[in-house]
């Protein structure tokens, strides 16, 4: 993974939370203490808004989740149809994943709650008519979630300054 433009704190969350999946997948089925035990359940969903305006995409995204437990912590994709301009301001607990992917942590998703809210205005490498905007999860604090309904999305977003809401 190439990270290009970063705040403090944030490449070494999306580290962390790469090294927790690693870990995940090699303990999952092997390291329970109960056998046939299962992970936690959690039902992630992502809500917000998405516009795009001269080669500029705002995006508002507010993570939730509806349980059954609270997870500690998740982290969400979002991928693009352009390329990222090679530099960019990104919001605290954001990192670039690629040339047009951009990953952040939730922060805590306490049962029936809500995480932080993520802001970002993301310079796009060359103005365009239209970008989508593909929403989900990269992690998720080790849980599982049968619900993909309301955690990956699809948004496209027209160089008009409209505002789109999933």
């Amino acid at each position: 993974m190439e990270v290009v433009a970063v705040r403090r704190g944030a490449v070494r969350s999306v580290v962390m939370a790469g090294l927790l999946v690693l870990l995940g997948g090699l303990g999952s089925g092997v390291g329970n203490a109960r056998a046939g035990a299962a992970g936690p359940e959690a039902d992630v969903a992502y809500h917000g808004r998405v516009a795009l305006d001269g080669g500029r995409l705002r995006i508002l995204l507010v993570p939730e989740n509806e349980g059954p437990s609270a997870l500690p912590n998740a982290t969400v994709r979002l991928r693009l149809s352009a390329d990222l301009a090679n530099r960019q301001e990104l919001a605290e607990g954001c990192a670039r994943a690629g040339l047009r992917e951009v990953v952040c942590e939730t922060g805590e998703l306490p049962l029936h709650g809500r995480g932080r809210h993520i802001g970002l205005v993301l310079r796009l490498k060359e103005p365009a008519a239209e970008v989508v905007v593909r929403v989900d999860t990269w992690w998720n604090g080790g849980a599982t979630d049968r619900n993909h309904a309301n955690n990956e999305h699809v948004v496209l977003a027209l160089d008009t300054g409209d505002t789109y809401a999933f």
